[in-house]
């Protein structure tokens, strides 16, 4: 007897098979972040008419990998550069935050929320980072959710395209490290290690535990000049197909229509903040002498693994782009409920 047709391991293949279609038709196009863009779209497009769905395991595997891919950038001499880097992420990362304060207001007026939660809907502090803080400070988590989301859509359908066509390239050399040559034993035990990496950090609430663990140990590899392996492309390939999945299976028609205008106010402040942020990103990378396609891709709204994902797609100074979303991530936890607490004191929420 055949399998239902709404079995769930039916509609994970007919929905991987999808993405991985619609990646590769993207591919042959040569549209910027390929895989990604054309999963997610694929899946998108496909879950208005039937129901979609990803194995559990699938986004974590590919972060696995992906992270690996970042961390083994991060040689010796890139790490240093990186480190002399670090009062400028340090005020990328604060700059980011209050851009989400200014930007609140404007989200205030067009959803019509209350103040604290267009603030958290606003700082471009990742989806989980996010959800996470507004639930501490009892705001609508599944509005902030939404927005969060629709802002990373926006990010991911604009600034892999303008980058690669638009964005002027600058020299790199002191933040690219020299591709290693795969050797699947090292891999495949790299992997294994940086899986028991991300254990802990899950248990501790960690937001993506699965690529902060890999690219820690990839870069602690890398930078003592004892890496067993590179990632092959193929591999970052599918982890691009994993996200985008995993990205359109939540662009349902009920998600989408359900909260009409709160998608049009996410899909605004989004085009508002990258605006913002990215004439920010280029004032301060005129000043510091760093990379301009690279630095407004570091201070681009998106998730970190999205953006680090685009930077190695468009070979924009990986280590350099991640080395700003890993210190906003940092600065997230640390900063956003403070700002939150005194933002609402001198009555800044609206």
């Amino acid at each position: 007897m055949s399998a239902p047709a709404t079995s769930p391991t039916r509609i994970h293949l007919i929905t991987g098979s999808c993405a991985a279609l619609g990646g590769g038709f993207m591919h042959l196009l040569h549209v910027p972040l390929a895989w990604m863009i054309g999963a997610m779209v694929a899946t998108a497009a496909l879950s208005w008419s039937r129901p979609v769905a990803m194995p559990g395991w699938a986004r974590p595997a590919g972060l696995v990998f992906l992270g690996l891919a970042l961390g083994i950038t991060f040689s010796g001499p890139v790490l240093a550069a990186v480190m002399g880097a670090l009062p400028v992420m340090l005020l990328g990362g604060v700059l980011a935050i209050l851009s989400g304060l200014v930007v609140a207001r404007l989200f205030t007026r067009l959803a019509g929320t209350d103040g604290q939660t267009a603030f958290f809907c606003s700082v471009p502090g990742g989806v989980i980072v996010m959800a996470m803080l507004a639930q501490e400070a009892r705001a609508s988590v599944a509005t902030v959710t939404l927005a969060q989301t629709m802002r990373v859509l926006v990010v991911v359908l604009t600034f892999p395209p303008l980058l690669g066509w638009l964005a002027p390239h600058g020299d790199y050399g002191d933040f690219t490290a020299a591709r290693a040559a795969t050797w699947w034993p090292g891999l495949l035990a790299m992997a294994a290690a940086g899986l028991l990496l991300a254990w802990p950090l899950r248990r501790l609430g960690i937001a993506n535990p699965w690529m902060l663990g890999p690219c820690a140990l990839g870069i602690l590899l890398a930078a003592s000049g004892h890496l067993p392996s590179g990632v092959p492309v193929p591999l970052v390939d599918a982890a691009q197909v994993a996200m985008g999945a995993t990205l359109g299976t939540r662009l349902t028609r009920s998600f989408l229509l359900a909260s009409h205008r709160l998608a049009v106010a996410a899909l605004i402040s989004s085009a508002v903040l990258s605006l913002l942020l990215t004439v920010l990103a280029v004032g301060i990378g005129a000043l510091a002498g760093l990379p301009m396609a690279a630095m407004i891709l570091g201070m681009a709204p998106g998730g970190m693994p999205e953006m680090a994902l685009t930077a190695k797609a468009l070979e924009l100074g990986v280590p350099l782009v991640l080395g700003f979303h890993l210190t906003r991530t940092v600065l997230c936890n640390l900063l956003v409920g403070r700002i939150h607490t005194l933002a609402a004191r001198f009555g800044l929420l609206g």
